[in-house]
């Protein structure tokens, strides 16, 4: 009965793994990347307020003006981007289903798709449901997690029709500065690949500046940008983002959208609307994310857990070499015997399970202790 394609994929490794810490007093959760904070006051009133004043309907397929012009407003402003608001840009229901438009919209069964490792584990399953090939492209610790330039040209010699960009990234946190980013473009350049950018965690970034890859002298053309309101606003639970791209995509991506989804909910849009004002806001969840990364990452470095310094996001993406163990023996035994909840880097990518992703999306009160109780289990497992 169920599909060949869907049963290939296997379930997501974060989901599952978390299965097991549902019902479980007293666990400090460093795993499920989800931001700590409420939702910023304002951008909740603007919410209420709408429901208060009736907007419960539909909204067009490519969503709300409002919302799509303000985007655009922003993009203009903060990275001199200009997306047309009528033709450029369509208001996702989160960057999850913006990334399943864009794959489906520009695949045909037996594309090749390069998927940039560690990765976010929607990117390879649905590249597979949309009948894509997928080609890892892996980064290693001692290459910063960067992507390695011969290894991309490399992979371009299949003629991918995509190749899925993430930065800053789940879950190594590793941003790219903008000349890094013009290598990579230089590249990828002679190639007919369609670029997909997922930048969600773009206001997360603590050293340096975010640079949208479609700002880029000629990317523009060839790249699908998709970003949204989850992280740097902490509005997972609305789920709205969008998608800017060329014409000709976003319709094509509006086309699947108007059948499968219709549109975003009215409500997030335009609480949307009220997060593009919110900067104040989301400039104090940065400095506060950055305050705990600096404890986190000193103090994992302390107890003997090589992590590299995240740039952005909310991730530390730590080496349990130092233990004997497997990634999914450490997280399972980790969570049993100390009650602390991290996620295990095959979940990421077959090649990392020598690897935890941590996250320091919680208290520092929480850390503190998290760090108390890692640092008992390593010395007992060492």
């Amino acid at each position: 009965m169920i599909s060949k394609r869907v049963k290939k994929i296997p379930p997501s490794g974060i989901r599952e793994f978390f299965d097991l810490v549902l019902g479980m007093p007293d666990v400090i959760s460093l795993g499920v990347g989800e931001p700590d904070f409420i939702t910023p006051w304002r951008i909740r009133e603007k919410a209420v307020t709408v429901l208060e004043e009736g907007y419960t309907s539909y909204t067009s397929n490519k969503g709300l003006t409002l919302l799509r012009r303000g985007i655009s407003g922003y993009l203009k402003k903060k990275y001199a981007l200009s997306y047309d608001v009528d033709d450029e840009i369509l208001i996702t229901v989160g960057v999850s289903e913006g990334l399943d438009l864009a794959l489906r919209a520009v695949l045909n069964p037996g594309d090749y798709v390069i998927v940039v490792s560690p990765h976010y584990v929607a990117y390879p399953a649905l590249a597979e449901l949309a009948g894509a090939k997928v080609l890892y492209l892996e980064t290693k610790e001692k290459e910063e997690f960067k992507i390695s330039l011969p290894q991309l040209k490399k992979l371009l010699k299949y003629g991918p029709k995509a190749i899925i960009l993430n930065y800053p990234s789940n879950p190594t946190g590793v941003t790219y500065t903008k000349e890094e980013l013009r290598r990579i473009w230089r590249l990828i350049a002679p190639s007919h690949a369609v670029v997909i950018t997922d930048e969600i965690y773009h206001d997360l970034i603590y050293d340096g500046f975010h640079t949208p890859f479609s700002a880029l002298k000629g990317a523009k053309e060839r790249t699908i940008l998709l970003n949204g309101f989850s992280k740097g606003s902490a509005m997972t639970g609305f789920r709205v983002g969008f998608a800017c791209g060329p014409k000709e995509v976003i319709a094509a991506m509006t086309k699947i959208h108007s059948f499968s989804m219709l549109c975003a909910p009215i409500v997030s849009q335009f609480a949307g609307v009220e997060s593009l004002r919110a900067q104040r806001e989301i400039a104090f969840m940065r400095r506060e994310y950055a305050r705990r990364r600096d404890f986190i990452v000193k103090e994992l470095n302390r107890i003997g857990l090589k992590t590299p310094n995240p740039q952005g996001a909310f991730y530390c993406f730590s080496s349990i070499e130092k233990t004997g163990m497997d990634s999914l023996s450490f997280a399972k035994r980790l969570l049993s015997i100390e009650k602390v909840a991290v996620v295990p880097g095959v979940a990421f990518g077959a090649s990392y399970g020598n690897y935890v992703r941590i996250s320091y999306a919680n208290t520092i009160d929480n850390l503190k202790e998290a760090i108390v109780r890692i640092e008992r289990f390593v010395r007992q497992s060492c």
